[in-house]
């Protein structure tokens, strides 16, 4: 058998097509910004993933993984190496006195909350306004509205370059917006979640969900953004600390700390990583300066950055 001229070529051999080069990614992300990753592969399941990794493993090609594409800038140079477009999207439901859903972790949390309602099925009403994926909630314990994915996460099915096993709750060694998977230098892929749901019924769980959505159309933007953009102090919240350091409205090119809400950041179009970063920059001093709080981004920085 003959080696692959280039670690590259060992994804083509596998993958054909499916390998794309020089890909804009700011299409793939909520925020609509970013440069061109140099390599663009998709995975349309669980098992697909796994094979994608155990090759990129094998030829210790450097990856990231995007899902929803929430909760990520994209720097305007782009990402070297392979970027995995998460599509692993099956769902299966488990009836009984004890209900629960298996979903793939490319599945858009949003949409799986909404599916559970349309079953009378009730636990993720929470999740209903979350923009990102099932994989990526895991990892970053995902939460809204006094909820988190800690209160229903069974179990998670974790590929690492030496196995593919579950892991129950208990070793995620939930905080807040944080993990064992987030915290560990491992690279670590979730490739599925089984999830607790409760028995309620269509109208009562598409109440909730409609409360949720309404108080968050009221209390954040609309438009292209990241989500959160800071991690709130504790015992404070990092929107309250931007409005009240009189950076609300604040704009730098086409982004702008919402007027509505100071922990989101819009782009108004055809906006640059690197006007977005200055504005986390300039957020991140006013409110060190004027009130002692060093906040800490939510937000993962993705691709190279000028430091």
């Amino acid at each position: 058998m003959t080696t692959p001229a280039r670690p590259l070529d060992a994804l083509r051999i596998k993958f054909g097509d499916k390998v794309q080069e020089n890909i804009s990614l700011a299409p793939y992300t909520s925020a609509r910004i970013g440069g061109l990753a140099d390599i663009l592969i998709t995975a349309n399941s669980a098992d697909e993933l796994a094979e994608i990794m155990a090759v990129i493993w094998e030829q210790g090609l450097p990856y990231i993984i995007l899902g929803g594409g929430s909760n990520v800038l994209v720097s305007d140079k782009g990402v070297r190496g392979v970027v995995v477009l998460n599509r692993a999207k099956e769902v299966e439901f488990y009836n009984g006195d004890q209900p629960k859903v298996r979903a793939e972790s490319g599945v858009i949390f949003s949409n799986l909350a909404n599916r559970c309602a349309s079953k009378g099925l009730s636990g993720l009403e929470w999740a209903a306004t979350i923009p990102g994926t099932v994989g990526g909630a895991v990892i970053g314990n995902a939460g809204a509205f006094g909820s988190d994915m800690s209160d229903n996460l069974i179990a998670a099915e974790v590929l690492t370059k030496t196995d593919r096993t579950q892991w129950l709750v208990e070793k995620m060694d939930y905080g807040y917006r944080t993990s064992a998977l987030k915290r560990n230098a491992e690279k670590a892929i979730v490739l599925s979640a089984e999830l607790r749901l409760k028995n309620a019924t269509k109208d009562s769980v598409s109440v909730k969900i409609e409360q949720f959505s309404e108080r968050r159309k009221a209390t954040q933007p609309p438009g292209a953004s990241m989500g959160s953009m800071f991690k709130n102090p504790d015992g404070d919240h990092a929107g309250r600390l931007i409005e009240a350091a009189g950076l609300k409205g604040t704009r730098i090119g086409n982004a702008e700390i919402s007027p509505l809400h100071g922990n989101f950041f819009v782009n108004h179009g055809e906006t640059k990583a690197s006007d977005m970063r200055a504005l986390i920059e300039l957020v991140q001093k006013k409110v060190a300066d004027k009130f002692g709080v060093k906040l800490e981004l939510e937000v993962e920085l993705i691709g190279e950055w000028n430091v």
